[in-house]
């Protein structure tokens, strides 16, 4: 199928002040966000992608755009409601240090699989329509611009992290091993029989070789040669 690059949003104002900005309204890029957000667009310049899809809330938005502003065409660029924050219900605008007090905490860091934010959702139900959304344009990007089509999805930390894990083949429970920082750059690939992970957490580094597509193979025993630059 086609390959998705997974984009963070930049750093906001809320990340730099420590507080879980949730679903919150008027949340925005930094001048550092916006920096970084630009540094991804020109580094996802040498990539013909044919969509970027982002999460409706707006420092994603912002992100996708600078994205968008580098591209020499003009990809469908689709608000996605299922790539959008996890609803943290009740913890949504408080600050991380007091969240770290609370019971619930503890289950976030070493059973995200069981946890339910109150007033929110579970961690599981956004890993399952995340993922889910992630695989339905992954089809639709492939059936239309065929197997090397390469997108990009602008979405959020835990969001990002989840659908990795879910590409790795990890428990839920495992996704605070994975770290995905403001504007990082993470591949992933579907097949028809399994997803294969190219990179995760990039925050620099030529992607040129992506413009070409990534074509499925088996997994090449002992590592195989790389990818060639065009």
């Amino acid at each position: 199928m086609a390959t998705v690059i997974l984009v963070r949003h930049g750093r906001t104002t809320a990340n730099a002040t420590g507080l879980l900005a949730g679903r919150a309204a008027g949340v925005s890029l930094d001048q550092t966000g916006r920096e970084q957000a630009a540094l991804t667009g020109e580094r996802l310049a040498a990539v013909p992608v044919v969509g970027v899809v982002s999460s409706p809330l707006e420092r994603c938005q912002q992100t996708a755009q600078l994205i968008l502003d580098r591209q020499a065409g003009t990809p469908y660029a689709p608000v996605e409601p299922d790539l959008t924050e996890c609803d943290y219900g009740q913890w949504q605008g408080r600050k991380l240090s007091d969240l770290a007090t609370e019971d619930l905490w503890s289950a976030v860091q070493s059973q995200p699989s069981a946890v339910v934010f109150p007033g929110g959702e579970s961690m599981a139900g956004m890993q399952a329509r995340a993922v889910a959304a992630i695989r339905r344009h992954d089809a639709a990007f492939e059936a239309e611009y065929g197997p090397g089509a390469v997108w990009v999805a602008v979405s959020h930390g835990d969001v990002i992290k989840s659908i990795i894990a879910d590409a790795l083949g990890m428990h839920l429970d495992l996704f605070q091993r994975i770290s995905v920082g403001p504007a990082s750059v993470s591949i992933v690939r579907y097949s028809a029989t399994s997803p294969s992970v190219y990179a995760t957490n990039t925050e620099a580094g030529d992607l040129s070789w992506l413009s070409n597509g990534v074509h499925s193979t088996d997994a090449p025993v002992g590592g195989g040669a790389g990818h060639q630059a065009p």
